[in-house]
């Protein structure tokens, strides 16, 4: 009776190699296991690739704060809704609608005067019609209206993207070095029989800041920060493997 066999190969973790697109290759480890059966051999590589991706934010918010004070609530109510209405009318001619766009308004009295502040927050895709659409608000409106500092993040589909692509990365990377392996020891790379994700991480840089500076106002000598996302993802896969040396019955 035959005892089963293994091979084991292992190749270094490879430094300073970069996949264009922020994408790092990470070192992989290979196992060959030769199984007996009754029937037939079973022989398979196991590889375990890992990748890394890195993704700008793709969204950004523009808050605009209104506010002033009137002796009547109507008079107050009237001057606020003026700029309020001015606004929408300024995102509407840039293409904004109504779904990218939120309207909050607080009304208290302070003495003998009404005071009403309203705020504006709006969604961009498109950076450049962010852009437009500050420049017009803060040349054609009084100091009575506030424009904040843009504030960059990743939107949710973003995100998903970004996690896909590191896995799919994790599992390509694996299947050519498994190819290259099998290759070296004169074997024939079958089909995959398993892949599993061993680990996934996220790492998310200037977020923080960007929230910090997200108040400020155009006086400011701060410039907005793009924040930026890195989704690492590792994963085994296994491949069964044939010896080019035998002949097909």
């Amino acid at each position: 009776m035959n005892n089963p066999s293994r091979v084991f190969a292992a190749i270094p973790p490879a430094v300073g190699r970069e996949f264009s697109g922020n994408e790092k290759e990470q070192g992989m480890e290979v196992r060959t296991v030769n199984r007996e059966s009754s029937r037939n051999r079973l022989r398979e590589v196991q590889v375990t690739g890992a990748a890394e991706v890195s993704c700008p934010a793709d969204r950004v918010s523009v808050r605009v704060v209104v506010g002033n004070s009137k002796e009547s609530v109507n008079d107050v109510t009237n001057s606020v809704s003026r700029r309020l209405e001015y606004i929408s009318q300024t995102l509407r001619q840039h293409g904004v609608g109504d779904e990218d766009t939120s309207v909050r308004r607080f009304l208290h009295r302070d003495a003998d005067m009404y005071r009403m502040d309203a705020e504006v927050v709006v969604a961009f895709s498109d950076f450049e019609k962010m852009e437009q659409m500050r420049s017009v608000l803060l040349e054609k409106l009084d100091k009575s209206v506030g424009v904040g500092t843009p504030r960059f993040y990743h939107s949710p589909e973003c995100l998903s993207r970004l996690r896909q692509r590191a896995c799919v990365l994790a599992v390509e990377n694996a299947q050519q070095k498994a190819s290259k392996v099998s290759q070296l020891l004169g074997q024939n790379l079958g089909s995959p029989l398993l892949v599993r994700e061993e680990e996934t991480t996220e790492r998310r840089d200037g977020e923080e800041e960007e929230e910090e500076g997200a108040g400020r106002e155009q006086g400011s000598a701060h410039f907005p920060h793009m924040p930026t996302v890195t989704a690492s993802s590792q994963v085994s896969v296994s491949f069964s493997f044939t010896d080019r040396s035998r002949k097909k019955l």
